[in-house]
């Protein structure tokens, strides 16, 4: 089989972005760890590019080197990442819940040394946009037109690797190249404006030369609109700033728990029915 995009009807792929929370907070309730709502906050985007039509892919041959590339540079995230890989058919959804267990290739941050179709180890935040630009170089020399999609959060943006590679994209005219910051205002510590505020992203990373654009990211045909233009810019880089909220999807629940950064852990047992219950 070679490689090819998943395009599902609209209907289909909110019912989707359904199935990948219900995953997202099954898993992580289940390890009892992980990061569940900086998952959230990044599902329409990589809904969209797994089932969207954009993310050309066959899991039966991960490493084909005319496939397209989704690098996920906030690790802390790779549950949204390990649902979408399940749902496209990587492996069985029931490897799900073996999320950061003993043994298990499903690791805390990704690992492409445990689970084909991984591109990038990740977690150590700051070098996923140099790797993609790495994929990106590469296919151009090669001849090959993979597209190369790398996700950010927003407080990863203060590190410094980030902007050097904006910088050597924009000098090598990298329009395979595509950076999505899941901007949804927070980090480990607190708020991203209240860390390092580096906004507006979009006027920073166009001033190096990139194209850009800043959407509402967990508007799902916000996300189609703006992978749709990204796609079609063939002279330079392209950056979607995706401003979402942590979380998305059981907001009121975070509310109640007076906790809406809710960063690294995982709702409780009974926060877990309540959210299932939320989703529908």
């Amino acid at each position: 089989m070679a490689v090819e995009a998943i395009q599902l009807g609209n209907d289909e792929l909110r019912d989707k972005a359904r199935t990948l929370r219900q995953h997202i907070i099954r898993m992580t309730t289940e390890a009892a760890s992980g990061h569940p709502t900086s998952s959230l906050s990044a599902v329409e985007v990589v809904n969209a590019l797994f089932f969207g039509g954009y993310l050309r892919l066959d899991p039966a041959a991960p490493a084909d080197p005319a496939r397209d590339r989704f690098i996920l540079s906030k690790g802390h995230a790779v549950p949204v990442l390990y649902a979408a890989m399940s749902e496209r058919g990587y492996f069985a959804a029931e490897e799900l819940l073996t999320l950061r267990k003993l043994g298990s290739p499903l690791e805390g941050h990704p690992n492409m040394k445990r689970l084909p179709g991984i591109e990038a180890s990740t977690g150590s935040l700051g070098q996923g946009l140099s790797i993609g630009l790495g994929h990106a170089l590469a296919a151009k020399v090669d001849g090959r037109d993979s597209h190369v999609y790398v996700m950010t959060g927003d407080g990863e943006m203060g590190e410094g690797q980030v902007w050097e590679a904006i910088a050597a994209a924009a000098k090598y005219q990298t329009a395979n190249l595509t950076l999505i910051v899941d901007q949804n205002g927070y980090q480990q510590t607190g708020a991203t404006g209240d860390v390092l505020d580096l906004t507006p992203f979009a006027d920073r990373i166009g001033s190096f030369g990139w194209h850009t654009q800043t959407i509402s990211g967990n508007d799902q045909d916000e996300v189609l609109a703006a992978l749709k233009t990204a796609r079609e810019v063939t002279d330079r880089p392209t950056a979607i700033v995706s401003r979402t909220q942590k979380g998305y999807g059981i907001l009121p629940l975070l509310e109640e728990e007076g906790d809406l950064n809710y960063h690294g852990k995982p709702l409780s047992a009974d926060l877990e029915q309540k959210a299932l219950a939320l989703l529908g």
